[in-house]
């Protein structure tokens, strides 16, 4: 085990990695969790958190300990459809169901360090635990956020951390600004007329329309994005007929479109509009673009991504962490927290030998849990730390922020 891991952390390392493998031989697709949900209230409940049940089952624990700041730390629960491919004797247990993006180590990480600081204290203020559902595009922050738990439950600031493969196990990565892409999704609908395979001439073949729209739509990052900047458009299912000899009345594809930036991302809806009906007119056709936005970018805040680095430095020494992590064009519906709340999303190595997230191959690390169990006592304890205690990390972290830090004395 790592050196730095805490020793109060370490004594539990073992209970923490027999909870992760229980969560994972278990899995619940997205606002399905009732299992997980109840085993996460119960133990909070046991250690001595006000819990709070929303958006069906996701969790919310509460900790006071005294007059002090209020703290957000996150984590997501809900599995995927996927049928688990590893022969550990954890693997999923039910069929089509598996944790293949590490939430399952993500809970047990958080639920660590919740028993940790329940029983030191050595905080003062307010501590939010959330156990969050549906994270896998089903709209778990977005319901969360309905029901209100930023207003229930005031964050003066909110992190989350998520496991990253490839990144050296434990390492933990930073990154200022944008920092995941937002995600959209777009149907389109493509209407020709149908006819004979052998007199094409008296059909207006909505697969050709389609052909020329999946190689028109290269066109949009290539010649109307600025070449520094990301963009990603992907068709990932285009559906049309059934039989060799029939043209079909109709074609559909699906898109999936993605950036850094909210002006880019109005420009990618747009283009995608205007090409898609223009190109289906020049055939004589005609498309219906169905675009629906989801996932915004996640922005992390340049103070509290700054506090949160500072905190890994001083635990771990500046060469121990990877300070400015690229961007990724992955989506993570955290960003709408981050919207509402300042705050910072952290990444976690699981490892240069891990298979990729959502892959039927993947299983999270169990040595990262005491890591990032650590990191999340640690960062609990200097965010809620007494104000003299804070003054000391304000100035530690003031040549790193663009912004002031927060404030604001509550009490339970």
């Amino acid at each position: 085990m790592h050196k730095a891991v805490l020793p109060g952390i370490a004594r539990i390392a073992a209970e923490a990695v027999r909870l992760r493998r229980r969560i994972h031989s278990r899995p619940e697709l997205g606002f399905a969790e009732t299992a997980t949900g109840a085993l996460v209230a119960g133990l909070l409940a046991e250690w001595g958190y006000e819990v709070t049940r929303m958006a069906g089952t996701g969790v919310v624990g509460r900790l006071c300990n005294g007059p002090g700041r209020r703290l957000g730390l996150r984590a997501d629960m809900d599995a995927l459809p996927i049928h688990e491919a590893t022969d550990l004797p954890w693997r999923s247990t039910v069929a089509g169901r598996m944790h293949a993006c590490g939430h399952d180590g993500h809970t047990a990480m958080l639920l660590a360090a919740a028993q940790h600081l329940a029983r030191t204290r050595a905080f003062c203020g307010t501590l939010h635990l959330i156990f969050q559902p549906a994270e896998e595009g089903l709209g778990g922050a977005a319901r969360m956020l309905a029901e209100g738990l930023l207003d229930r439950f005031p964050c003066e600031a909110i992190f989350a951390m998520h496991n990253l493969p490839g990144l050296p196990a434990g390492q933990l990565a930073f990154r200022t600004g944008p920092t995941m892409a937002s995600a959209d999704a777009a149907r389109i609908r493509i209407q020709g007329r149908g006819g004979h395979g052998a007199a094409p001439h008296r059909a207006v073949d909505p697969v050709v329309v389609g052909a020329a729209i999946v190689s028109a739509l290269q066109s949009i990052v290539a010649r109307n994005v600025d070449p520094q900047e990301a963009a990603v458009i992907t068709v990932g299912a285009l559906h049309a007929g059934e039989a060799a000899n029939v043209i079909p009345e109709t074609a559909e594809m699906a898109l999936t479109v993605r950036c850094l930036s909210p002006e880019l991302r109005e420009l990618l809806e747009g283009r995608i509009r205007c090409l898609a009906r223009s190109q289906a007119e020049s055939f004589g056709a005609r498309a219906v673009v169905d675009y629906a936005r989801s996932h915004p970018v996640l922005v992390n805040h340049p103070a509290q991504t700054a506090l949160a680095r500072q905190v890994a430095e001083d635990w771990l020494g500046r060469d121990a962490i990877l300070p400015d992590l690229p961007p990724a064009m992955a989506s993570e519906d955290f960003a709408l927290m981050l919207e509402q709340c300042p705050g910072s999303y952290i990444h976690i190595g699981n490892g240069p030998d891990s298979a990729p997230l959502h892959s039927p191959h993947y299983d999270f690390n169990d040595e990262v849990l005491a890591m990032g169990a650590s990191y999340w006592v640690r960062l609990a304890e200097a965010f809620l730390a007494p104000a003299r205690a804070r003054e000391t990390i304000a100035a530690a972290t003031a040549d790193r922020q663009a912004q002031g830090t927060m404030t604001g004395e509550t009490s339970c």
